[in-house]
């Protein structure tokens, strides 16, 4: 490789090596090209897989200030630098290499630090960010539908209780004469006996006959005296 292309693909990975988010290093050996495809095509776009020479990547990862094991530069290598999840890249070459044993992932860099094979494979098995996300969503729709429930429960309780409070008869049928304490309906106003205004005990009193005396009504009785001419003749 002449320098001027060792320069720029030195300066490639050097700003692949800052940008990504995180760094897997691999060995390929053996791999066939259909196969090297499909896995490109299984970390999708947001991840870059690429072939490289150790000797410029050592040199590539140093200029971006990415301190590398030498053991992860031996044998024919290739670097996939990821620039989306590096849960779900983790994933797919996990799951890849279950089915292609020629895929060896060897470590990597993960938020500025060294991982070993055994903490690529620990990531792999977390939750994608994704899936939190929509398991977080649900929770909270979950809590929002049980606080409507709750606030709309307390709405028509509070609207039952004005209701009462505002129209305490709006209930009772129309016939019905409310007292203080008691609903009395028309029929049992009708039964229950008048009320004797004074004036009217009064009246009652003046036709009592004359020749009646009525003694005290507790505790004596009453008597009556007929007068005849002889009882006006012997005065």
């Amino acid at each position: 490789m002449a320098r001027p292309e060792k320069e720029a693909a030195v300066a490639e990975l050097t700003e692949d090596f800052r940008t990504a988010k995180a760094t897997i290093l691999t060995e390929y050996r053996g791999l066939s090209v259909t196969s090297m495809k499909q896995l490109r095509r299984a970390l999708g776009e947001k991840t870059k897989y690429a072939v490289v020479k150790n000797t410029l990547t050592k040199i590539a990862a140093k200029n971006a200030g990415v301190d590398l094991s030498p053991e992860l530069l031996v044998g024919p290598s290739a670097v996939a630098f990821i620039n989306g999840d590096p849960i779900d890249a983790a994933k797919s070459l996990r799951d890849f290499a279950k089915e292609n044993p020629f895929l060896v992932i060897k470590g990597g860099i993960y938020e500025g630090k060294a991982v070993s094979k055994e903490e690529i494979m620990q990531l792999a098995n977390l939750e994608s960010r994704e899936v939190l996300l929509a398991k977080l969503a649900g929770a909270m729709k979950g809590s929002l539908a049980k606080a409507a429930r709750v606030f709309d429960a307390l709405r028509i309780k509070l609207e039952l209780s004005e209701g009462t409070t505002n129209n305490p008869v709006s209930e009772v049928p129309a016939q019905a004469v409310i007292t203080e304490d008691v609903v009395v309906t028309e029929e049992a106003v009708v039964e229950a006996p008048e009320v004797v205004s004074e004036q009217t005990a009064v009246d009652a009193v003046a036709e009592v006959p004359a020749e009646v005396v009525i003694t005290d009504v507790v505790s004596e009785t009453v008597v009556t005296e007929e007068v005849t001419p002889e009882s006006e003749e012997k005065e």
